[in-house]
């Protein structure tokens, strides 16, 4: 098992194939197997070893897949970094990991001078012979794929922080290399798939897809992030025919259309996840991609990352809820404080078991030894199963509200809330209740120009949840929510100034 081996298949069936797009560049699977070989070959020049951990700070672009590619070739590490993180944070993360050598893009090149000194940068872009990714690939061998496999370490992906310090995320060949296998035999993907890349390449979310897709000899379509514009105008220009996308940008893709008519009915696959999605939202998308099939996917980087699919012949009423079934390979279970098995039907901590278990987390051996126990790793997710083996997720287990002695999930509110038609997305949280201990209040996104108010919500959300689970207080904002690097809403920061100067504190 090792991911370099789906390039390697790739170049050898597909040879001339188109296999990645970005900007006014196209790259054949020759051509990108042959540009990956001497840039491995230029790290090994650089003085990269076997083992060596090497950064990647970057945009996205077809240069990021093809650093991805040449550190595993070269037997190293790949350590790609958040681009959305404060300097400190990068610099935290740059002494954890310790790279013997950063690659960077022209933006991060301020940042990557500062570590000159502890490890050697190299700039994708810059015509500087001493800093330039172009003119290792020109001025290097190629070299026979020196990749690790198995059980080795292929990549340290750091979480994303929001609830303190980054963890790095240790993954083997294996990892990356099974779990796509087991999404496929479920969800497959076909050899004619050209896939928009629009999440960041830094998370595994679209790394995943990227690994995966490679070994199938799809083509990959690049942008450096996500925009609606931008992105419908990809899917137009190159027939783009898959994508994956966290329920923010799609209603975001949705809101860009309605108001700027166009064609994107040549989508087949719309994969989706991260977060809960509502039903006005998902009712839109199917609307917009009339030929696309709807995949729902959970899971967590520490898995590599999908846990469970909920498939197109799945997304049917009753389950839309569901975060579907385990792929092959992955037993769930449903367990209490004390590790026990819940009764069935339960609401309890998701824990999983199969191939892709991270290895552990970096410089972390007592908090993996807390996570994965006996095998099992503790998601840190509530959750209940049916008698069918769907999952239905209910919340973050430290997102569970206690108010009055009551546990209330915010994943439930915010369902009940996404149903208004005006609401474009919202965020549940407990905030300090002199009363209560704490009390339930949503920061709701509406859409521009409606009038919603909080008895409208109030009142919409009463038949669909009890009265002690509704909002005592609401935050209603025309601007969008703040969110992470994947799309995912920062309720860390919505918190904050709730609790900054309150005696107890959510993290």
């Amino acid at each position: 098992m090792r991911v370099t081996q789906g390039l390697r298949r790739s170049s050898f069936l597909f040879s001339d194939r188109t296999a990645t797009i970005c900007d006014d560049r196209r790259t054949t699977w020759s051509q990108l197997a042959n540009r990956v070989a001497r840039l491995a070959g230029g790290l090994k020049e650089l003085g990269a070893k076997p083992g060596d951990r090497i950064g990647i700070l970057a945009a996205n672009s077809d240069y990021y897949i093809e650093a991805y590619y040449a550190i595993l070739w070269a037997g190293c590490v790949a350590v790609p970094f958040n681009t959305r993180w404060a300097p400190a944070e990068i610099t935290y993360a740059f002494e954890d990991s310790q790279p013997a050598i950063l690659i960077f893009d022209q933006s991060f090149r301020k940042t990557a001078e500062e570590f000159a000194g502890r490890a050697k940068i190299v700039c994708m872009e810059t015509s500087d012979p001493e800093l330039s990714f172009q003119s290792l690939i020109a001025s290097s061998s190629p070299i026979q794929d020196s990749s690790g496999s198995g059980h080795d370490l292929a990549g340290i992906f750091y979480t994303g922080g929001t609830t303190g310090r980054a963890k790095g995320v240790m993954l083997s060949h294996a990892n990356l290399t099974v779990n796509f296998l087991g999404l496929q035999s479920v969800a497959p993907y076909d050899a004619e798939t050209v896939f928009l890349h629009t999440p960041p390449m830094f998370h595994l979310a679209d790394a995943s897809c990227l690994f995966g897709l490679t070994t199938l000899g799809a083509t990959h379509v690049v942008l450096p992030g996500f925009e609606p514009a931008s992105t419908t105008a990809a899917i137009q220009e190159h027939k783009v025919t898959a994508l994956v996308l966290v329920p923010t940008m799609i209603g975001m893709l949705c809101e860009y259309v309605r108001q700027n008519p166009a064609d994107l009915s040549g989508i087949r696959r719309l994969t989706y996840g991260a977060s809960s999605i509502s039903e006005t939202v998902l009712e839109e998308a199917m609307t917009l991609f009339t030929n696309a099939e709807f995949c729902q996917g959970y899971g967590q980087t520490e898995l590599s990352p999908i846990v469970t699919t909920l498939t197109h012949s799945n997304h049917t009423p009753e389950r839309l809820t569901s975060a579907g079934q385990p792929i092959p390979g992955v037993d769930i279970r449903i367990i209490d404080a004390t590790l026990n098995d819940v009764a069935p039907g339960e609401v309890g901590e998701v824990a999983v078991r199969g191939p892709g278990v991270m290895l552990g987390y970096w410089n972390l051996p007592d908090v993996t030894q807390e996570t994965i126990v006996d095998g099992w790793l503790r998601t840190g997710d509530a959750g209940r199963l049916d008698d069918n083996g769907f999952l239905y997720l209910v919340d973050r287990v430290k997102d569970m509200i206690v108010s009055g002695g009551e546990n209330i999930y915010s994943v439930e509110v915010e369902n009940a809330i996404l149903q208004h038609p005006d609401v474009l997305k919202c965020a549940v949280i407990g905030i300090p209740s002199a009363k209560w201990g704490e009390e339930v209040h949503a920061v709701v996104y509406h859409r521009e120009g409606a009038s919603v108010t909080p008895d409208d919500l109030l009142a919409h959300c009463a038949p669909l949840i009890a009265k002690y689970k509704q909002p005592k207080s609401f935050d209603l904002r025309s601007t969008p929510l703040p969110l992470s690097g994947v799309g995912k809403i920062l309720k860390t920061a919505l918190r904050e100034p709730y609790w900054k100067n309150a005696q107890r504190r959510i993290s």
